[in-house]
Protein backbone atom coordinates (compact mmCIF):
# COMPACT_ATOMS: atom_id res chain seq x y z
CA UNK A 1 0.00 0.00 0.00
CA UNK A 2 1.75 3.14 -1.22
CA UNK A 3 1.56 6.43 0.58
CA UNK A 4 -0.27 9.12 -1.37
CA UNK A 5 0.19 12.87 -0.97
CA UNK A 6 -3.47 13.37 -0.03
CA UNK A 7 -3.88 10.13 1.98
CA UNK A 8 -4.64 10.43 5.69
CA UNK A 9 -4.64 7.69 8.31
CA UNK A 10 -5.78 7.34 11.88
CA UNK A 11 -3.07 8.47 14.25
CA UNK A 12 -3.81 5.43 16.42
CA UNK A 13 -1.37 2.70 15.30
CA UNK A 14 -3.74 -0.21 15.97
CA UNK A 15 -6.58 1.31 13.95
CA UNK A 16 -4.23 2.06 11.08
CA UNK A 17 -2.82 -1.48 11.24
CA UNK A 18 -6.26 -3.11 11.09
CA UNK A 19 -7.26 -0.99 8.09
CA UNK A 20 -3.93 -1.60 6.38
CA UNK A 21 -4.15 -5.36 6.71
CA UNK A 22 -7.66 -5.39 5.25
CA UNK A 23 -6.26 -3.56 2.23
CA UNK A 24 -3.34 -6.01 1.95
CA UNK A 25 -5.75 -8.96 2.02
CA UNK A 26 -7.93 -7.37 -0.68
CA UNK A 27 -10.93 -7.01 1.65
CA UNK A 28 -12.54 -4.16 -0.25
CA UNK A 29 -16.14 -4.05 0.99
CA UNK A 30 -16.60 -2.54 4.45
CA UNK A 31 -20.05 -2.23 6.05
CA UNK A 32 -19.93 0.36 8.85
CA UNK A 33 -22.48 1.00 11.55
CA UNK A 34 -21.89 4.58 12.71
CA UNK A 35 -20.50 5.06 16.21
CA UNK A 36 -17.90 6.92 18.22
CA UNK A 37 -15.51 4.27 19.52
CA UNK A 38 -15.04 2.90 16.00
CA UNK A 39 -14.28 6.39 14.61
CA UNK A 40 -10.55 5.66 14.04
CA UNK A 41 -11.47 2.61 11.98
CA UNK A 42 -14.18 4.49 10.10
CA UNK A 43 -11.71 7.26 9.27
CA UNK A 44 -9.22 4.75 7.93
CA UNK A 45 -11.70 2.88 5.76
CA UNK A 46 -13.56 5.90 4.39
CA UNK A 47 -10.42 7.92 3.61
CA UNK A 48 -8.78 5.14 1.59
CA UNK A 49 -9.89 4.52 -1.99
CA UNK A 50 -8.88 0.86 -1.66
CA UNK A 51 -12.27 0.32 0.01
CA UNK A 52 -15.95 0.49 -0.89
CA UNK A 53 -17.77 1.55 2.26
CA UNK A 54 -21.43 1.30 3.28
CA UNK A 55 -23.24 2.93 6.19
CA UNK A 56 -26.03 0.89 7.82
CA UNK A 57 -27.20 1.94 11.28
CA UNK A 58 -28.80 -1.30 12.53
CA UNK A 59 -25.94 -3.71 13.25
CA UNK A 60 -28.07 -6.82 12.79
CA UNK A 61 -29.20 -5.66 9.38
CA UNK A 62 -25.69 -4.46 8.53
CA UNK A 63 -24.19 -7.88 9.24
CA UNK A 64 -26.74 -9.66 7.05
CA UNK A 65 -26.23 -7.07 4.31
CA UNK A 66 -22.50 -7.86 4.47
CA UNK A 67 -23.36 -11.56 4.41
CA UNK A 68 -25.25 -11.01 1.15
CA UNK A 69 -22.27 -9.20 -0.35
CA UNK A 70 -19.89 -11.99 0.69
CA UNK A 71 -22.32 -14.64 -0.54
CA UNK A 72 -22.03 -13.22 -4.05
CA UNK A 73 -18.39 -12.10 -4.00
CA UNK A 74 -17.07 -15.36 -2.44
CA UNK A 75 -14.50 -13.21 -0.64
CA UNK A 76 -14.41 -11.71 2.85
CA UNK A 77 -16.52 -8.65 3.59
CA UNK A 78 -15.96 -6.70 6.82
CA UNK A 79 -18.47 -5.25 9.27
CA UNK A 80 -17.35 -2.54 11.69
CA UNK A 81 -19.15 -1.45 14.85
CA UNK A 82 -18.68 0.54 18.02
CA UNK A 83 -18.25 -1.04 21.45
CA UNK A 84 -20.86 -2.55 23.75
CA UNK A 85 -24.13 -4.21 22.82
CA UNK A 86 -23.74 -3.11 19.18
CA UNK A 87 -21.42 -6.07 18.70
CA UNK A 88 -23.95 -8.61 19.94
CA UNK A 89 -26.34 -7.67 17.14
CA UNK A 90 -23.90 -9.26 14.69
CA UNK A 91 -24.36 -12.72 16.20
CA UNK A 92 -27.27 -14.00 14.03
CA UNK A 93 -25.30 -13.25 10.87
CA UNK A 94 -22.08 -14.65 12.37
CA UNK A 95 -23.76 -17.97 13.11
CA UNK A 96 -25.30 -18.04 9.63
CA UNK A 97 -21.89 -17.34 8.08
CA UNK A 98 -20.34 -20.13 10.16
CA UNK A 99 -22.81 -22.78 9.06
CA UNK A 100 -23.06 -21.52 5.47
CA UNK A 101 -19.29 -21.14 4.94
CA UNK A 102 -19.44 -17.44 4.11
CA UNK A 103 -16.36 -15.29 4.87
CA UNK A 104 -17.42 -12.47 7.22
CA UNK A 105 -14.87 -10.32 9.07
CA UNK A 106 -16.26 -8.77 12.26
CA UNK A 107 -14.26 -5.77 13.48
CA UNK A 108 -15.40 -4.43 16.83
CA UNK A 109 -14.05 -1.35 18.54
CA UNK A 110 -13.59 -1.75 22.29
CA UNK A 111 -12.46 0.09 25.41
CA UNK A 112 -9.07 -0.80 26.87
CA UNK A 113 -9.08 -3.85 29.18
CA UNK A 114 -8.92 -1.82 32.39
CA UNK A 115 -12.01 0.16 31.34
CA UNK A 116 -14.25 -2.92 31.29
CA UNK A 117 -16.57 -3.69 34.23
CA UNK A 118 -15.82 -0.41 36.00
CA UNK A 119 -19.13 1.29 35.20
CA UNK A 120 -18.23 3.02 31.93
CA UNK A 121 -20.96 3.21 29.29
CA UNK A 122 -21.09 1.01 26.19
CA UNK A 123 -18.79 -1.60 27.68
CA UNK A 124 -19.30 -5.35 27.80
CA UNK A 125 -16.92 -8.32 27.85
CA UNK A 126 -16.32 -8.45 24.10
CA UNK A 127 -13.61 -11.11 23.75
CA UNK A 128 -14.96 -14.59 22.93
CA UNK A 129 -18.59 -13.49 22.49
CA UNK A 130 -18.82 -15.44 19.20
CA UNK A 131 -16.24 -18.10 20.03
CA UNK A 132 -18.15 -21.33 19.20
CA UNK A 133 -19.05 -19.98 15.76
CA UNK A 134 -15.76 -18.58 14.44
CA UNK A 135 -12.97 -19.87 12.23
CA UNK A 136 -10.51 -17.62 14.09
CA UNK A 137 -10.36 -14.57 16.32
CA UNK A 138 -7.84 -12.03 17.57
CA UNK A 139 -8.17 -9.89 20.66
CA UNK A 140 -5.64 -7.30 19.71
CA UNK A 141 -3.41 -5.48 22.15
CA UNK A 142 -3.95 -1.75 22.71
CA UNK A 143 -1.25 0.77 21.87
CA UNK A 144 0.81 2.25 24.68
CA UNK A 145 2.22 5.21 22.75
CA UNK A 146 -1.22 6.65 21.99
CA UNK A 147 -2.75 8.66 24.86
CA UNK A 148 0.16 7.58 27.04
CA UNK A 149 -0.56 10.13 29.76
CA UNK A 150 -4.13 8.87 30.14
CA UNK A 151 -2.87 5.30 30.26
CA UNK A 152 -0.16 5.90 32.88
CA UNK A 153 -2.54 7.92 35.08
CA UNK A 154 -5.02 5.06 35.37
CA UNK A 155 -4.31 3.01 38.53
CA UNK A 156 -6.08 -0.08 37.15
CA UNK A 157 -4.06 -0.52 33.96
CA UNK A 158 -1.56 -3.38 33.75
CA UNK A 159 -0.19 -2.78 30.27
CA UNK A 160 2.96 -0.99 31.41
CA UNK A 161 4.41 0.12 34.73
CA UNK A 162 3.04 3.40 36.07
CA UNK A 163 6.46 5.06 35.88
CA UNK A 164 7.43 3.77 32.42
CA UNK A 165 9.76 6.06 30.52
CA UNK A 166 9.24 7.14 26.93
CA UNK A 167 11.89 4.70 25.72
CA UNK A 168 10.20 1.87 27.61
CA UNK A 169 6.87 2.77 26.03
CA UNK A 170 8.42 2.76 22.57
CA UNK A 171 10.04 -0.64 23.19
CA UNK A 172 6.76 -2.12 24.46
CA UNK A 173 4.89 -0.62 21.51
CA UNK A 174 7.25 -2.37 19.10
CA UNK A 175 6.38 -5.73 20.70
CA UNK A 176 2.66 -4.90 20.55
CA UNK A 177 2.93 -3.99 16.87
CA UNK A 178 4.59 -7.30 16.03
CA UNK A 179 1.94 -9.24 17.96
CA UNK A 180 -0.96 -7.40 16.33
CA UNK A 181 0.45 -7.84 12.84
CA UNK A 182 0.91 -11.56 13.41
CA UNK A 183 -2.64 -11.94 14.69
CA UNK A 184 -4.18 -9.91 11.88
CA UNK A 185 -2.24 -11.89 9.29
CA UNK A 186 -3.34 -15.20 10.79
CA UNK A 187 -7.01 -14.34 11.30
CA UNK A 188 -7.63 -12.66 7.95
CA UNK A 189 -5.93 -15.55 6.16
CA UNK A 190 -8.32 -17.91 7.97
CA UNK A 191 -11.33 -15.96 6.73
CA UNK A 192 -10.07 -16.46 3.19
CA UNK A 193 -8.90 -20.07 3.32
CA UNK A 194 -11.65 -21.43 5.58
CA UNK A 195 -14.41 -19.29 4.04
CA UNK A 196 -16.04 -18.47 7.35
CA UNK A 197 -16.49 -15.76 10.00
CA UNK A 198 -13.63 -14.29 12.05
CA UNK A 199 -13.56 -11.65 14.78
CA UNK A 200 -11.06 -8.84 15.39
CA UNK A 201 -11.53 -7.00 18.69
CA UNK A 202 -9.82 -3.60 18.60
CA UNK A 203 -9.30 -1.71 21.90
CA UNK A 204 -9.02 2.03 21.27
CA UNK A 205 -8.43 4.96 23.62
CA UNK A 206 -9.48 8.59 23.22
CA UNK A 207 -8.74 10.90 21.47
CA UNK A 208 -10.28 8.99 18.58
CA UNK A 209 -10.48 11.43 15.67
CA UNK A 210 -6.86 12.43 15.10
CA UNK A 211 -5.23 11.74 11.73
CA UNK A 212 -1.74 11.60 10.29
CA UNK A 213 -0.07 11.41 6.90
CA UNK A 214 2.52 8.95 8.22
CA UNK A 215 1.84 5.38 7.18
CA UNK A 216 3.00 2.36 9.16
CA UNK A 217 5.12 -0.13 7.21
CA UNK A 218 4.04 -3.68 8.08
CA UNK A 219 6.44 -6.58 8.51
CA UNK A 220 4.31 -9.67 9.26
CA UNK A 221 2.44 -10.38 6.01
CA UNK A 222 2.01 -13.83 4.47
CA UNK A 223 -0.13 -15.06 1.58
CA UNK A 224 -3.24 -17.10 2.32
CA UNK A 225 -2.84 -20.70 1.14
CA UNK A 226 -5.66 -23.25 1.02
CA UNK A 227 -4.71 -26.79 1.94
CA UNK A 228 -6.38 -29.28 -0.37
CA UNK A 229 -6.48 -33.05 -0.25
CA UNK A 230 -6.97 -34.47 -3.74
CA UNK A 231 -5.78 -38.04 -3.17
CA UNK A 232 -8.58 -39.65 -1.21
CA UNK A 233 -10.75 -40.91 -4.02
CA UNK A 234 -8.63 -44.03 -4.58
CA UNK A 235 -9.77 -45.28 -1.16
CA UNK A 236 -13.41 -45.16 -2.29
CA UNK A 237 -13.16 -46.31 -5.90
CA UNK A 238 -13.69 -49.97 -5.17
CA UNK A 239 -16.77 -49.34 -3.02
CA UNK A 240 -18.25 -47.03 -5.65
CA UNK A 241 -17.82 -49.60 -8.43
CA UNK A 242 -19.35 -52.46 -6.42
CA UNK A 243 -22.48 -50.60 -5.26
CA UNK A 244 -25.73 -51.05 -7.17
CA UNK A 245 -27.85 -48.46 -5.31
CA UNK A 246 -26.18 -45.07 -4.93
CA UNK A 247 -28.12 -41.99 -3.84
CA UNK A 248 -26.54 -38.55 -4.36
CA UNK A 249 -28.25 -35.94 -2.17
CA UNK A 250 -27.36 -32.31 -2.89
CA UNK A 251 -27.98 -29.44 -0.50
CA UNK A 252 -26.94 -25.79 -0.70
CA UNK A 253 -24.30 -25.08 -3.36
CA UNK A 254 -23.19 -21.94 -5.20
CA UNK A 255 -24.04 -21.86 -8.92
CA UNK A 256 -21.70 -23.81 -11.24
CA UNK A 257 -20.22 -25.90 -8.42
CA UNK A 258 -20.66 -29.14 -10.37
CA UNK A 259 -19.56 -29.40 -14.01
CA UNK A 260 -21.94 -30.41 -16.78
CA UNK A 261 -19.76 -33.47 -17.48
CA UNK A 262 -20.19 -34.68 -13.92
CA UNK A 263 -23.94 -34.03 -13.98
CA UNK A 264 -24.27 -36.01 -17.20
CA UNK A 265 -22.23 -38.86 -15.72
CA UNK A 266 -24.61 -39.00 -12.77
CA UNK A 267 -27.64 -38.87 -15.05
CA UNK A 268 -26.52 -41.76 -17.28
CA UNK A 269 -25.49 -44.14 -14.49
CA UNK A 270 -28.35 -46.60 -13.81
CA UNK A 271 -27.04 -47.26 -10.29
CA UNK A 272 -27.45 -43.61 -9.24
CA UNK A 273 -30.47 -41.59 -8.21
CA UNK A 274 -29.85 -37.87 -7.68
CA UNK A 275 -32.01 -35.84 -5.29
CA UNK A 276 -31.57 -32.08 -5.52
CA UNK A 277 -33.07 -29.05 -3.83
CA UNK A 278 -33.59 -25.61 -5.33
CA UNK A 279 -30.69 -24.27 -3.25
CA UNK A 280 -28.33 -26.76 -4.93
CA UNK A 281 -28.38 -24.64 -8.11
CA UNK A 282 -28.36 -27.89 -10.08
CA UNK A 283 -30.95 -28.65 -12.75
CA UNK A 284 -31.27 -31.79 -14.86
CA UNK A 285 -34.33 -33.63 -16.22
CA UNK A 286 -33.07 -36.96 -14.83
CA UNK A 287 -32.76 -35.64 -11.27
CA UNK A 288 -35.54 -35.49 -8.69
CA UNK A 289 -35.91 -31.83 -7.69
CA UNK A 290 -39.08 -32.14 -5.59
CA UNK A 291 -37.99 -34.56 -2.87
CA UNK A 292 -41.14 -34.27 -0.79
CA UNK A 293 -43.18 -35.12 -3.89
CA UNK A 294 -41.27 -38.41 -4.00
CA UNK A 295 -41.42 -39.23 -0.29
CA UNK A 296 -44.80 -37.93 0.93
CA UNK A 297 -47.03 -40.15 -1.24
CA UNK A 298 -45.21 -43.25 0.08
CA UNK A 299 -45.62 -42.47 3.77
CA UNK A 300 -48.84 -44.45 4.30
CA UNK A 301 -47.93 -47.32 1.95
CA UNK A 302 -46.18 -50.57 2.78
CA UNK A 303 -42.48 -50.57 3.53
CA UNK A 304 -41.68 -52.33 0.25
CA UNK A 305 -41.54 -49.08 -1.75
CA UNK A 306 -39.32 -47.43 0.84
CA UNK A 307 -37.05 -50.45 0.70
CA UNK A 308 -36.81 -50.04 -3.08
CA UNK A 309 -35.80 -46.42 -2.53
CA UNK A 310 -33.34 -47.23 0.29
CA UNK A 311 -29.76 -46.72 -0.98
CA UNK A 312 -26.76 -48.89 -0.20
CA UNK A 313 -24.49 -45.85 -0.42
CA UNK A 314 -25.50 -42.26 0.29
CA UNK A 315 -23.25 -39.49 -1.02
CA UNK A 316 -24.20 -36.07 0.33
CA UNK A 317 -22.70 -32.83 -0.89
CA UNK A 318 -23.45 -29.18 -0.26
CA UNK A 319 -24.97 -27.49 2.77
CA UNK A 320 -28.13 -27.94 4.78
CA UNK A 321 -31.06 -29.98 3.46
CA UNK A 322 -34.53 -28.42 3.58
CA UNK A 323 -36.65 -31.56 3.29
CA UNK A 324 -37.59 -33.06 6.65
CA UNK A 325 -39.11 -35.99 4.82
CA UNK A 326 -35.82 -37.16 3.30
CA UNK A 327 -34.15 -36.85 6.71
CA UNK A 328 -36.86 -38.99 8.32
CA UNK A 329 -36.67 -41.55 5.49
CA UNK A 330 -32.87 -41.94 5.62
CA UNK A 331 -32.91 -42.22 9.40
CA UNK A 332 -35.62 -44.90 9.22
CA UNK A 333 -34.16 -46.71 6.19
CA UNK A 334 -30.46 -45.91 6.54
CA UNK A 335 -27.84 -46.67 3.88
CA UNK A 336 -25.03 -49.08 4.68
CA UNK A 337 -22.53 -46.28 4.07
CA UNK A 338 -22.74 -42.47 4.05
CA UNK A 339 -20.01 -40.33 2.53
CA UNK A 340 -20.09 -36.56 2.86
CA UNK A 341 -17.85 -34.64 0.48
CA UNK A 342 -16.77 -31.22 1.78
CA UNK A 343 -13.35 -29.59 2.24
CA UNK A 344 -14.06 -28.56 5.85
CA UNK A 345 -16.78 -30.45 7.65
CA UNK A 346 -19.27 -33.30 7.65
CA UNK A 347 -22.45 -33.61 9.69
CA UNK A 348 -23.81 -36.99 10.72
CA UNK A 349 -27.31 -35.93 9.68
CA UNK A 350 -28.56 -39.48 9.09
CA UNK A 351 -26.65 -41.10 11.98
CA UNK A 352 -24.61 -43.43 9.74
CA UNK A 353 -21.77 -41.17 8.54
CA UNK A 354 -18.90 -43.47 7.59
CA UNK A 355 -16.53 -41.20 5.67
CA UNK A 356 -15.78 -37.49 5.48
CA UNK A 357 -14.11 -36.93 2.12
CA UNK A 358 -12.21 -33.67 2.56
CA UNK A 359 -12.30 -32.49 -1.01
CA UNK A 360 -14.15 -30.19 -3.37
CA UNK A 361 -17.04 -32.35 -4.70
CA UNK A 362 -16.41 -31.57 -8.36
CA UNK A 363 -12.70 -32.39 -7.98
CA UNK A 364 -13.53 -35.70 -6.33
CA UNK A 365 -15.92 -36.75 -9.11
CA UNK A 366 -13.58 -35.59 -11.86
CA UNK A 367 -10.90 -37.85 -10.45
CA UNK A 368 -13.33 -40.71 -9.96
CA UNK A 369 -14.60 -40.60 -13.52
CA UNK A 370 -11.11 -40.23 -15.01
CA UNK A 371 -9.79 -43.19 -13.04
CA UNK A 372 -8.78 -46.26 -15.04
CA UNK A 373 -10.61 -48.47 -12.56
CA UNK A 374 -13.94 -46.63 -12.84
CA UNK A 375 -16.87 -48.75 -14.05
CA UNK A 376 -20.52 -47.96 -14.73
CA UNK A 377 -22.57 -50.44 -12.70
CA UNK A 378 -25.46 -52.42 -14.15
CA UNK A 379 -28.48 -51.67 -11.98
CA UNK A 380 -32.24 -51.06 -12.03
CA UNK A 381 -32.11 -48.56 -9.14
CA UNK A 382 -32.60 -45.40 -11.19
CA UNK A 383 -35.48 -46.81 -13.22
CA UNK A 384 -37.18 -48.29 -10.14
CA UNK A 385 -37.19 -44.96 -8.34
CA UNK A 386 -38.36 -42.97 -11.37
CA UNK A 387 -41.24 -45.38 -11.90
CA UNK A 388 -42.39 -44.53 -8.39
CA UNK A 389 -41.77 -40.79 -8.77
CA UNK A 390 -43.14 -40.00 -12.23
CA UNK A 391 -46.75 -40.73 -11.31
CA UNK A 392 -46.85 -38.25 -8.46
CA UNK A 393 -46.35 -34.81 -10.10
CA UNK A 394 -49.15 -35.49 -12.60
CA UNK A 395 -51.58 -36.19 -9.77
CA UNK A 396 -50.33 -33.03 -8.06
CA UNK A 397 -51.03 -30.93 -11.16
CA UNK A 398 -54.61 -32.18 -11.28
CA UNK A 399 -55.05 -31.22 -7.64
CA UNK A 400 -53.57 -27.73 -8.16
CA UNK A 401 -56.17 -26.99 -10.83
CA UNK A 402 -58.98 -27.54 -8.34
CA UNK A 403 -57.85 -25.66 -5.23
CA UNK A 404 -59.01 -22.18 -4.18
CA UNK A 405 -56.67 -19.22 -3.73
CA UNK A 406 -54.09 -20.03 -1.07
CA UNK A 407 -50.37 -20.04 -0.36
CA UNK A 408 -49.90 -23.08 -2.60
CA UNK A 409 -51.80 -21.45 -5.46
CA UNK A 410 -49.85 -18.21 -5.03
CA UNK A 411 -46.48 -19.97 -5.08
CA UNK A 412 -47.48 -21.84 -8.22
CA UNK A 413 -48.31 -18.54 -9.95
CA UNK A 414 -45.07 -16.90 -8.76
CA UNK A 415 -42.83 -19.74 -9.92
CA UNK A 416 -44.63 -19.97 -13.25
CA UNK A 417 -43.81 -16.29 -13.85
CA UNK A 418 -40.14 -16.11 -12.77
CA UNK A 419 -38.13 -14.73 -15.70
CA UNK A 420 -34.81 -16.02 -16.98
CA UNK A 421 -31.45 -14.71 -15.74
CA UNK A 422 -32.34 -13.39 -12.32
CA UNK A 423 -31.08 -14.03 -8.81
CA UNK A 424 -33.75 -15.62 -6.59
CA UNK A 425 -33.43 -15.06 -2.84
CA UNK A 426 -35.75 -17.11 -0.64
CA UNK A 427 -36.68 -16.52 2.99
CA UNK A 428 -36.89 -19.42 5.41
CA UNK A 429 -39.85 -21.22 6.98
CA UNK A 430 -42.79 -21.73 4.60
CA UNK A 431 -41.20 -19.92 1.66
CA UNK A 432 -38.23 -22.23 1.14
CA UNK A 433 -40.44 -25.30 1.61
CA UNK A 434 -43.06 -24.25 -0.93
CA UNK A 435 -40.27 -23.37 -3.35
CA UNK A 436 -39.15 -27.01 -3.47
CA UNK A 437 -42.42 -28.01 -5.15
CA UNK A 438 -42.13 -25.95 -8.34
CA UNK A 439 -39.80 -25.62 -11.31
CA UNK A 440 -37.65 -22.58 -12.01
CA UNK A 441 -35.77 -21.56 -15.17
CA UNK A 442 -32.31 -23.08 -15.56
CA UNK A 443 -30.67 -19.64 -15.70
CA UNK A 444 -31.99 -18.60 -12.27
CA UNK A 445 -29.56 -18.74 -9.32
CA UNK A 446 -31.11 -19.57 -5.94
CA UNK A 447 -29.94 -18.46 -2.48
CA UNK A 448 -31.29 -18.84 1.04
CA UNK A 449 -29.84 -18.49 4.55
CA UNK A 450 -29.99 -22.22 5.29
CA UNK A 451 -27.00 -22.30 7.65
CA UNK A 452 -29.16 -21.72 10.70
CA UNK A 453 -32.47 -21.58 8.79
CA UNK A 454 -33.68 -18.53 10.72
CA UNK A 455 -36.16 -15.95 9.48
CA UNK A 456 -33.93 -13.09 10.70
CA UNK A 457 -31.98 -11.21 8.07
CA UNK A 458 -33.51 -12.62 4.89
CA UNK A 459 -34.32 -9.21 3.44
CA UNK A 460 -31.03 -7.62 4.51
CA UNK A 461 -29.09 -10.50 2.94
CA UNK A 462 -31.03 -10.18 -0.30
CA UNK A 463 -30.45 -6.41 -0.48
CA UNK A 464 -26.70 -6.92 0.02
CA UNK A 465 -26.57 -9.72 -2.54
CA UNK A 466 -28.51 -7.64 -5.04
CA UNK A 467 -26.27 -4.62 -4.63
CA UNK A 468 -23.20 -6.46 -5.89
CA UNK A 469 -25.05 -8.40 -8.61
CA UNK A 470 -25.33 -7.41 -12.26
CA UNK A 471 -28.69 -9.11 -12.74
CA UNK A 472 -32.14 -8.41 -11.26
CA UNK A 473 -32.99 -9.88 -7.86
CA UNK A 474 -36.28 -11.33 -6.63
CA UNK A 475 -36.82 -11.96 -2.93
CA UNK A 476 -39.81 -14.09 -1.95
CA UNK A 477 -40.57 -13.91 1.76
CA UNK A 478 -43.29 -14.51 4.31
CA UNK A 479 -44.94 -11.78 6.32
CA UNK A 480 -43.23 -12.56 9.65
CA UNK A 481 -39.80 -12.81 7.98
CA UNK A 482 -40.39 -9.45 6.33
CA UNK A 483 -41.59 -7.58 9.41
CA UNK A 484 -38.92 -9.17 11.61
CA UNK A 485 -36.20 -7.73 9.36
CA UNK A 486 -37.93 -4.46 8.56
CA UNK A 487 -34.77 -2.39 9.18
CA UNK A 488 -33.45 -3.93 5.97
CA UNK A 489 -35.44 -1.16 4.27
CA UNK A 490 -33.43 1.48 6.14
CA UNK A 491 -30.47 1.96 3.81
CA UNK A 492 -29.65 3.59 0.51
CA UNK A 493 -28.42 0.48 -1.31
CA UNK A 494 -31.62 -0.71 -2.98
CA UNK A 495 -31.35 -1.21 -6.74
CA UNK A 496 -34.21 -0.34 -9.04
CA UNK A 497 -34.29 -3.90 -10.44
CA UNK A 498 -34.99 -5.39 -6.99
CA UNK A 499 -38.35 -7.17 -6.66
CA UNK A 500 -39.85 -8.21 -3.34
CA UNK A 501 -42.86 -10.53 -3.00
CA UNK A 502 -44.43 -10.93 0.45
CA UNK A 503 -46.82 -13.81 1.10
CA UNK A 504 -48.97 -12.34 3.87
CA UNK A 505 -51.11 -15.02 5.52
CA UNK A 506 -51.43 -12.93 8.69
CA UNK A 507 -49.08 -15.01 10.82
CA UNK A 508 -46.72 -17.95 10.98
CA UNK A 509 -48.77 -20.19 8.75
CA UNK A 510 -46.30 -23.07 8.93
CA UNK A 511 -47.26 -23.60 12.58
CA UNK A 512 -50.77 -24.58 11.51
CA UNK A 513 -49.31 -27.72 9.92
CA UNK A 514 -47.60 -28.74 13.16
CA UNK A 515 -49.37 -30.48 16.07
CA UNK A 516 -51.21 -28.17 18.43
CA UNK A 517 -54.64 -26.81 19.28
CA UNK A 518 -55.19 -24.35 16.45
CA UNK A 519 -57.49 -21.33 16.72
CA UNK A 520 -57.23 -20.89 20.46
CA UNK A 521 -56.18 -17.52 21.93
CA UNK A 522 -52.94 -19.00 23.27
CA UNK A 523 -52.09 -20.70 19.96
CA UNK A 524 -52.87 -17.59 17.91
CA UNK A 525 -50.73 -15.39 20.14
CA UNK A 526 -47.75 -17.54 21.08
CA UNK A 527 -47.35 -19.88 18.09
CA UNK A 528 -48.99 -18.65 14.90
CA UNK A 529 -48.52 -14.98 15.91
CA UNK A 530 -51.68 -13.74 14.22
CA UNK A 531 -51.55 -10.10 13.08
CA UNK A 532 -53.25 -7.61 10.78
CA UNK A 533 -50.18 -5.71 9.54
CA UNK A 534 -49.40 -4.93 5.92
CA UNK A 535 -46.40 -3.48 4.10
CA UNK A 536 -48.11 -0.63 2.26
CA UNK A 537 -47.11 2.36 4.40
CA UNK A 538 -43.65 0.93 5.12
CA UNK A 539 -42.99 0.61 1.40
CA UNK A 540 -44.11 4.16 0.75
CA UNK A 541 -41.97 5.58 3.56
CA UNK A 542 -38.85 3.99 2.05
CA UNK A 543 -39.76 4.98 -1.53
CA UNK A 544 -40.49 1.47 -2.74
CA UNK A 545 -43.23 0.90 -5.27
CA UNK A 546 -46.11 -1.08 -3.76
CA UNK A 547 -49.08 -3.11 -4.95
CA UNK A 548 -51.19 -5.88 -3.44
CA UNK A 549 -53.49 -8.70 -4.59
CA UNK A 550 -55.97 -11.03 -2.93
CA UNK A 551 -57.00 -13.41 -5.71
CA UNK A 552 -55.45 -15.80 -8.22
CA UNK A 553 -56.70 -13.83 -11.23
CA UNK A 554 -55.33 -10.50 -10.00
CA UNK A 555 -52.03 -12.13 -9.03
CA UNK A 556 -51.53 -13.58 -12.51
CA UNK A 557 -52.37 -10.22 -14.10
CA UNK A 558 -49.97 -8.36 -11.79
CA UNK A 559 -47.11 -10.81 -12.39
CA UNK A 560 -47.28 -10.10 -16.14
CA UNK A 561 -45.90 -6.60 -15.53
CA UNK A 562 -44.16 -6.98 -12.16
CA UNK A 563 -40.71 -7.77 -13.56
CA UNK A 564 -40.63 -5.00 -16.17
CA UNK A 565 -37.97 -2.28 -15.63
CA UNK A 566 -38.91 0.54 -13.26
CA UNK A 567 -37.18 3.53 -11.69
CA UNK A 568 -37.42 2.14 -8.15
CA UNK A 569 -37.68 -1.26 -6.40
CA UNK A 570 -41.12 -2.85 -6.34
CA UNK A 571 -43.01 -4.67 -3.58
CA UNK A 572 -45.92 -7.04 -4.26
CA UNK A 573 -47.88 -8.15 -1.21
CA UNK A 574 -50.06 -11.23 -1.70
CA UNK A 575 -52.77 -11.72 0.91
CA UNK A 576 -53.86 -15.34 1.34
CA UNK A 577 -56.55 -16.77 3.66
CA UNK A 578 -54.98 -17.63 7.01
CA UNK A 579 -57.01 -20.70 7.96
CA UNK A 580 -57.05 -22.50 4.62
CA UNK A 581 -53.39 -22.93 3.67
CA UNK A 582 -52.36 -25.77 5.95
CA UNK A 583 -55.07 -28.19 4.88
CA UNK A 584 -54.63 -27.38 1.19
CA UNK A 585 -50.92 -28.24 1.40
CA UNK A 586 -51.51 -31.47 3.32
CA UNK A 587 -54.18 -32.51 0.82
CA UNK A 588 -51.74 -31.84 -2.03
CA UNK A 589 -49.54 -34.70 -0.84
CA UNK A 590 -52.56 -36.90 -0.10
CA UNK A 591 -53.75 -36.41 -3.68
CA UNK A 592 -50.57 -38.08 -4.95
CA UNK A 593 -51.04 -41.30 -2.98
Amino acid sequence: MKNKPDQTYSEIPLAQTVVGFCALKDIKHIVISPGSRNAPLNIGFTQNDAFITYSIVDERSAAFFALGLAQQLKHPVAVVCTSGSALLNYYPAVSEAFYSDIPLVVISADRLPHRIDVGDGQTIRQPEVFEPHLEASAYLKPDVIHASETLLANPSQKLVSADASKSELIAEQAKIQVYNEEQLDLVLNKAITESGPVHLNVPLEEPLYGTTVNEIVFQKVTASVSIKNDDQFELFNSKWNSTQKKMILVGVLPPDSISEDTLNSWATDPSIIVLIEKTSNIKHPRFIDAIDTLIAPLENNSESLFEKLQPELLISIGGMIVSKKIKTFLRSFPPKKHWHIHPKKAYDTYYVLSEHIKNVPNTFFNQLYSSNSFKTKTSSYNNDVFLIYNKNPLKGLDYLKQIPFSDLKAFKAIFNSIPENIQLQLANSSTIRYAQLFNIPKTVSVFCNRGTSGIDGSTSTAVGAAFTSNIPTLLVTGDLSFFYDVNALWNTYWKSNFRLIIINNQGGGIFRILPGQKDTPEYDKYYETVHTRNAKELSKSYNLGYSSVRSDWRLKMKLKSFFKPTKRPQVLEIFTPRKRNDQILLNYFKAMR
